[in-house]
């Protein structure tokens, strides 16, 4: 099967675009003939390489997938050939107690597609068949496979851990990238009043449009814009995904009480600490990984009844994966970049 994959780790002059065995079903398994992939920053940390992170070599990046049933494995039922699908990229083993307790992203072996398993940037895709859901007609290939990781990343950062309600404040740094345009779609429809950053002022001029209350450049004084936004009292949630670059302005954006939650940190891992502004205003500072099965249902939902759109920046041929991969690292993306086979 064609696929890209790559030998060593590096930039994107490691990417191949060639030949890979064709995965079977084993029990318990599907394939999937992927009709679309879509592009998150994970694949580019996994290409770079991740520290204390052994990846397998040569690995087939990408987590979001969409197609058809191909082939069904032993013990697998309800599932035949041709039906519709996407793909939830988190792997659990339904066993540890996190799993029995419904809390699958807390799972001692928890994985992902792209990282710790071959993933959706080729022709086929084995996995678990509880990891494929039904994707109705309305729904095209591009959007089912546009919104999966990203998605219920933000889902629960916003519905679960930061418990966002109607009328409160949320702070979105970075808005165009994956995770946090859907935050900032997730906060709008729980109803919260909702401020974004971004370098880019037609990303910013998007998210004014598509309802947000206040949109500054990052390159502002951000944290004393939003006291002047909110009569100095602060956020009651800060979304940062970005790390180094913005966790001093997340926390003196924050109100007093309020919420941090974080996810990623594409500017570096090791930011600046300030423990008297935590314990002075009481902070909660809140990690999330991806989302459990009931979220994920939750989101499916939303997405389903038109509730929630992903937004598709580009699409590109698989042939053309490390141009794909060069527009997502050079920022200009709003949205998600969709690659088809």
């Amino acid at each position: 099967m064609k696929a890209v994959y790559f030998e060593q780790h590096g930039g994107p002059e490691v990417l191949r675009v060639g030949e890979r065995p064709k995965p079977e079903a084993g029990p318990g398994e599907v394939r999937v003939k992927i009709r679309t992939a879509a592009l998150n920053h994970l694949d580019i940390f996994v290409r770079n390489g991740l520290e204390n992170v052994r990846i397998a070599l040569p690995q087939i990046p990408g987590g979001d997938g969409a197609g058809e049933i191909d082939a069904v494995g032993p013990g697998v039922e309800g599932w035949a050939a041709g039906d519709r699908v996407l793909i939830q990229p988190g792997l659990f083993c339904g066993k540890c107690e996190f799993c029995l307790g419904g809390e699958q992203s807390l799972c001692i072996r928890y994985r992902l597609l792209g990282e710790h398993a071959p993933g959706t940037l080729a022709e086929f895709a084995v996995v678990p068949a509880r990891n494929v859901f039904r994707v109705p007609e309305s729904l095209s290939f591009e959007e089912a496979a546009a919104f999966p990781l990203a998605y219920q990343t933000a889902w629960r950062m916003i519905v679960t851990r930061a418990a966002v309600r109607p009328g409160q404040t949320v702070l979105i740094h970075g808005i165009g990238g994956g995770v946090a345009w859907a935050a900032f779609e997730i906060a709008r429809l729980a109803g919260a009043i909702v401020f974004a950053t971004s370098s880019s002022p037609e990303k910013l001029e998007t998210a004014r449009q598509a309802g947000a209350a206040e949109a500054w450049s990052s390159r502002e004084d951000v944290s004393r814009r939003v006291l002047e936004a909110t009569g100095k009292r602060g956020c009651d949630v800060v979304v940062d995904t970005v790390g180094e670059a913005t966790w001093m302005i997340s926390l003196r954006s924050a109100a007093k009480g309020g919420r941090i939650v974080t996810c990623g940190a594409t500017s570096g891992p090791n930011p600046p600490e300030e423990l008297r502004l935590i314990f002075w205003k009481q902070l909660s500072i809140l990690g999330s990984t991806m989302a459990n099965d009931s979220e994920f249902r939750a989101l499916l939902s939303a997405v389903f009844s038109g509730r929630l759109k992903p937004r598709i920046d580009s699409v590109f041929r698989l042939d053309d994966a490390p141009a794909a991969f060069e527009r997502m690292e050079s920022g200009k993306q709003h949205g998600k970049i969709v690659l088809v086979p």
